[in-house]
């Protein structure tokens, strides 16, 4: 049994202490002690009122990948980069770069609030409330309150990264107000990672090692590490992002999976795409590579999060819209369970599905069948055509670029049956999402490493990757940082949330330039679009002092 996210108790707390952060500071604000409703006063008296707070957390975090569409979400910071496009032509997402990303593009708004609102209002209220002396008697020993406190840094922690890594220098908000604040001020990009690895290093000092089963998918010691690394390296701290990295691959608790397991280890497949089916991405599978891992459960209130209690949008948004491929017949495609209904909002591009495996083509696991599906059948019963192969069948008579292309397989899964017909229509799934996992540990320290000018070690470390994929080892004198991100490509292309990787290591304009597969995309993003412009709706509401606005918006 996962831990199921549920918050309906905390909505109208939540919903008072949300207005007093930034682009709401003209709400008044009411000093009485609220008696008759559930506020922050009255939830946070009890460590299950913390409890439901920290699961309010989780159920924002997870909100990142399925609070809004790929018109604004997650899914969205795969589209512009060098591996990915949006594959809906009628959409303007990074088709024009000047166009799209402007200070009053809804999307631009959505991020940032949500990191300010949803996740760092949330997290703030947590460790506040947990230090306050008259609360003292709540806990057991002090090591239970650091606990607590140390999960809600971990997300503060994540938050403040979040929003360097996509808007550069941003303010820092680490506590609550009493009251409207229209002054916030820009922290350097430098202050905002220092910030974030002071929480991350207290998080790390306190937080569990491992969690019970009834808790997957919450905060452990090993995720704080994983993105302290990750922040060292931002930090240019090399050293530190090593060690770091190293309590985590040599500690004993994960390690890379190399041999089959699972729900289905006795089907057709192999050790890699077992990871990501269905059941399989917490430890309690037997996945010891996965580290955090958001968490949907099916039929269950608040187990798929969003709006609509619809689950995992993977497989809806990375998949090819085959449903309007046509047979020769013309009978339509079927929707089915495993498959869902792709709409190709974002489509791996011609570099990621053939130039990344050239001279591994036959031997990388990531490019098997099981984990890269390149051929498709007939599948309505009606048609004359049932069971043939379409790629054969029409070859250069479908569009290729939306309708059908391969399919990245670690996405497809059981659909969420939420209101069943509208759910298997759009193609959510109830997959458990893994956000990190040994492997992406693994390329941080060789990062680290690459950085230091040990390539020697940072091979290693790529190559301890690529042995469990049966890739032949890198030479350390081809280890470079664009090697790096196309190894991340192979490894980790859906789950890491790239445009925000390349933001991080400076390489988001000169590989979109090089890689991306439509021309208006590499043609229109310009050396300013390295960071996204700050919201003019929280410069509007910031009316007290200037919140600068990024260089070219």
């Amino acid at each position: 049994m996962k831990v199921i996210i549920k918050m309906p108790i905390l909505k109208w707390g939540l919903f008072v202490l949300t207005n007093l952060l930034l682009i709401s500071c003209e709400d008044s604000f009411l000093k009485e002690k609220p008696l008759d409703f559930l506020s922050s006063d009255n939830v946070l008296t009890s460590k299950k009122g913390f409890e439901n707070y920290i699961i309010a957390l989780h159920d924002a975090a997870r909100s990142e990948l399925n609070k809004v569409d790929y018109n604004d979400g997650y899914i969205n910071l795969q589209q512009g980069t060098d591996i990915a496009c949006n594959g809906e032509l009628a959409l303007i997402n990074y088709g024009n770069w000047t166009t799209y990303l402007t200070p009053s593009r809804p999307a631009v708004a959505n991020y940032w609030n949500w990191a300010y609102i949803d996740m760092l209002l949330r997290a703030n209220t947590v460790i506040t409330y947990a230090q306050k002396p008259e609360l003292s008697k709540i806990w057991a020993n002090e090591a239970e309150k650091n606990a607590i406190i140390a999960e809600a840094c971990f997300f503060r922690a994540y938050t403040h990264n979040f929003l360097a890594n996509l808007y550069g220098g941003v303010p820092i908000v680490d506590t609550i107000y009493g009251g409207p604040k229209t002054d916030f001020v820009r922290n350097t990009r430098k202050e905002v990672y220092e910030s974030a690895r002071k929480d991350l290093e207290f998080a790390a000092q306190w937080l569990p090692d491992l969690v019970e089963k009834n808790k997957e998918g919450r905060i452990v010691k090993a995720a704080a590490n994983h993105l302290l690394s990750e922040v060292y390296i931002s930090l240019g701290e090399y050293d530190k992002a090593i060690q770091t990295a190293s309590k985590i691959i040599d500690g004993g608790l994960y390690k890379l999976m190399t041999t089959r397991f699972g729900s289905e280890a006795s089907k057709p497949g192999d050790v890699f795409s077992d990871m990501f089916r269905p059941g399989n991405q917490n430890r309690s599978s037997g996945n010891l590579e996965s580290i955090y891992v958001w968490q949907f459960e099916d039929q269950t209130l608040g187990g798929q999060g969003g709006a609509t209690e619809a689950g995992n949008p993977s497989l809806r948004y990375w998949g090819p819209f085959y449903v309007n491929v046509k047979d020769p017949a013309g009978f339509n495609q079927v929707v089915v369970d495993s498959l869902g209904r792709g709409v190709a909002g974002v489509r791996a591009n011609t570099y990621f599905f053939y130039d990344l495996w050239k001279d591994n083509w036959n031997n990388d696991m990531r490019n098997s069948s099981h984990n890269i599906r390149r051929v498709h059948y007939y599948n309505n019963p009606a048609s004359p055509w049932y069971g043939k192969v379409i790629e054969e069948a029409h070859k250069a008579k479908i569009d290729t670029f939306r309708m059908l292309f391969p399919r990245i397989r670690k996405v497809e899964g059981n659909i969420s049956w939420k209101g069943a017909t509208s759910a298997v229509n759009r193609g959510y799934t109830t997959n458990d999402f893994i956000v990190y996992r040994l492997a992406e540990t693994y390329l941080l320290r060789a990062e680290a490493y690459m950085y230091k000018g040990d390539l020697i070690k940072a091979a290693a470390d790529i190559n301890k990757v690529r042995a469990r994929a049966n890739a032949k080892p890198v030479e350390s004198s081809n280890v470079t940082l664009d090697y790096i991100l196309d190894e991340r490509a192979r490894e980790l292309v859906t789950e890491e949330p790239r445009h925000r990787t390349l933001v991080r290591t400076g390489k988001l304009v000169e590989r979109v330039r090089k890689y991306n597969m439509r021309e208006d995309t590499r043609t229109s993003i310009k050396d300013f679009h390295q960071f996204w412009p700050i919201p003019q709706s929280a410069i509007d509401a910031n009316f007290s002092t200037k919140l600068t606005q990024n260089p070219g918006y």
